[in-house]
């Protein structure tokens, strides 16, 4: 058994293991991107020889700068948000920061008791996707002027920066889209989330009436969407074009579909939302909203890391866009 240290490793000790000045060492850890990659390396060889743990407690109570950012997901299964956390995290990583998620599981309560925490904490800046509701830590976050960017949404209000896209644009325009088709018989499969039920907004908003409607329980599983379609399906046997909330409840319906001999497209077209890795994949593959998830973590670590270098706050919401894929699963 080894014998335990005799007393702690410091950052002299790094420093002088590395071959590198004090400020350099400390740089390197905390501020990495001022300091050359080569200095890099010979500091994090010197941590991991001499087991150099950093006190971060120590160092942010000098300046003020915990170098941790928290980011607030609805939940981590959800396949749309994960190019914007790996962006995200990538991006923020260069900088010296580290990433703690949350997870909300669409519930305002949690949030509001996470962004409580993450206060508590010290975090530098808050990411979230979608729209912080309104609540005592939001109003905190606001007076006490920590950086925040919501995302995955839009809004002319954003509690601060926002780095997003309009849902009920995306419902209109997968509902124009099927207008167009002559697909007259529709109905929409949806998570019970705020920001798809928004989308359905938009959808009957340009379709003019109402539409069959199977909500799920957000987050929505391949599970959830063969139940949804056969929903969708007792209310109107004779359906010929779904909308579905999310590329994983695509999922699920096209299951149902082949499940019961239903052809796609010929005789049931199917769009989804997000563009997941797996919807260019599936058999047949899935028409489907792709939205810069990656473009939008890319965006938001930029405006946090450009914030907590005092350089002017961004104003506004950017608005990203989307496009809608069309795949074999809308083909004519």
């Amino acid at each position: 058994m080894s014998a335990r240290p005799s007393r702690s490793v410091t950052l002299h000790d790094v420093a002088l293991a590395a071959g590198v000045s004090l400020i350099t060492a400390s740089r390197a850890l905390r501020d990495p991107g001022r300091v050359s990659p080569a200095a890099r390396e010979r500091v994090q060889q010197a941590v991991e020889a001499t087991g150099y743990i950093p006190n971060l407690l120590a160092g942010g109570l000098k300046s003020r700068r915990s170098m941790t950012v928290g980011a607030l997901l609805p939940g981590i299964s959800v396949a749309q948000f994960m190019p914007t956390v790996q962006a995200l995290t990538e991006e923020l990583e260069r900088a010296g920061y580290q990433v703690i998620l949350g997870q909300t599981g669409y519930d305002h309560a949690r949030e509001a008791a996470l962004l409580s925490t993450m206060m508590g904490r010290r975090v530098d800046a808050i990411v979230v996707a979608g729209l912080l509701a309104s609540s005592p830590p939001a109003e905190q976050l606001r007076r006490a002027g920590i950086p925040v960017v919501e995302t995955w949404d839009l809004s002319d209000r954003p509690l601060d920066m926002l780095v997003g896209f309009s849902h009920i644009k995306v419902g209109s325009a997968v509902a124009g889209m099927f207008l167009a088709r002559g697909w007259h018989r529709m109905g929409i499969a949806s998570g019970d989330d705020e920001r798809a039920r928004t989308r359905r907004d938009g959808f009957l908003a340009t379709v003019g009436r109402p539409v069959p409607t199977a909500f799920v329980k957000a987050p929505s599983n391949v599970a959830l969407g063969r139940g949804a379609l056969i929903d969708l399906l007792e209310q109107d046997p004779g359906l010929r074009a779904v909308f579905c909330s999310s590329d994983m409840l695509a999922h699920g319906v096209l299951t149902e579909a082949r499940a019961r001999g239903l052809r796609v497209p010929e005789d049931l077209a199917v769009v989804g939302f997000g563009d997941a890795d797996f919807a260019a994949h599936l058999v047949p593959s899935l028409s489907t909203v792709h939205i810069d998830g990656a473009g939008i973590g890319r965006r938001a670590a930029e405006l946090v890391i450009a914030r907590c270098k005092g350089q002017p706050a961004a104003e506004g919401s950017l608005d990203v866009g989307f496009a809608i894929v069309e795949r074999a699963s809308t083909a004519a």
